[in-house]
């Protein structure tokens, strides 16, 4: 009797935090602003509510994973800058009908999953090192789960988490996701602002506005992000890697140049925007889940379909401001208006 009744408490311990995580698109469409600043490490439908808002509104919290991180921290900040609104450790019910306001339609929506979205090809896995790839012939999604989760700017684990007992390999089948169709369409960029410290990229309307937010991983000890104003050169969808022996990564050994094939899996991801400066560029990346919180060769980098977003709405000759150490916002000299994964 007692061997019964552990199994079954110990089946509640294991069970119960299953449900209190049950989400389903009701509770997200449903979400109201939470009182109190939400968990960090959980998943919550209030946060999810919120990365969603904050897509759509182009303040990008990187990867909808459904926890109030440092990225979604990040861009809260930006919009409520932006919008003259103080912000705290709490989430101003000002803030939160703001976003609200401007973001029309359910935040989750039905999606069937297509015979593009299951057909591949697919890596069976993503080498770890560079040179690893090199012998590729595209460096594709791993599975349709990781295909299906950057479609809708999600983690893989807020997918499975919306959509329990489904399968994302077969054509046909329905599942819930983040209802990022509705972002708001970028006007055209006339400065980009990139702080170094904070590990941000901001674009800005030609009277100084700010438009966009984006988190982004910039620079390490060995390659640092370079200072000053560069310019935009160009813009490339499926770029190809280019690995010059002159860079000594550490964890390659090959003495000559070697090309890495195009794909969402490419060390420079599925976007890349040139600078004036050799080798230098904003491009896209393998892990979503790491962007700011990991190191780049001195490029900067951004999720694939922010890149994308902002590479679509800028022009050669657009200026590149990188920012050194701390200076006051640009978003108050417009009068509130706005301002370790390797890759290169």
């Amino acid at each position: 009797m007692m061997r019964w009744m552990l199994g079954a408490m110990i089946s509640l311990v294991v069970i119960c935090p299953a449900l209190a995580n049950n989400l389903d698109a009701g509770a997200v469409n449903d979400a109201a602003r939470p009182a109190k600043q939400p968990a960090t490490d959980k998943i919550s439908a209030s946060v999810v509510k919120l990365q969603i808002m904050l897509d759509r509104a182009q303040f990008s919290p990187g990867e909808i994973d459904g926890k109030f991180g440092e990225n979604a921290q990040k861009a809260l900040k930006a919009f409520a800058e932006q919008n003259g609104i103080a912000s705290d450790k709490t989430i101003a019910p000002e803030l939160w009908d703001r976003l609200s306001a401007a973001s029309e339609g359910p935040m989750i929506v039905d999606y069937k999953i297509t015979d593009v979205d299951v057909k591949g090809p697919f890596l069976k896995e993503l080498p770890g090192k560079l040179e690893d790839m090199k012998s590729l012939k595209a460096l594709s999604y791993t599975s349709p789960l990781e295909g299906l989760a950057e479609k809708f700017h999600m983690s893989g684990e807020l997918v499975r988490t919306l959509n329990p007992g489904k399968s994302f390999d077969k054509a046909g089948e329905t599942i819930t996701v983040a209802n990022v169709s509705a972002r708001r369409e970028l006007p055209p960029v006339a400065r980009l602002e990139i702080d170094k410290k904070n590990e941000t990229l901001k674009a800005f309307d030609g009277a100084g506005r700010l438009l966009a937010f984006y988190p982004a991983s910039i620079g390490s000890p060995d390659r640092p992000t370079p200072s000053g104003t560069l310019k935009v050169t160009s813009t490339n969808e499926k770029p190809t890697y280019h690995y010059n022996p002159d860079y000594k990564f550490s964890s390659v050994k090959s003495k000559q140049p070697f090309d890495v094939q195009p794909g969402p899996n490419n060390p420079v991801g599925a976007f890349w925007i040139g600078l004036s400066a050799q080798g230098y560029g904003i491009h896209g990346t393998a892990e979503p889940d790491k962007v700011s919180k990991s190191a780049s060769h001195g490029c900067v980098r951004l999720t694939n379909w922010d890149v994308r977003a902002l590479g679509d709405h800028v022009k050669r000759g657009t200026p590149v401001v990188f920012l050194d150490a701390p200076t006051e916002s640009s978003s108050k000299q417009q009068g509130k208006s706005g301002g370790r994964r390797v890759s290169n």
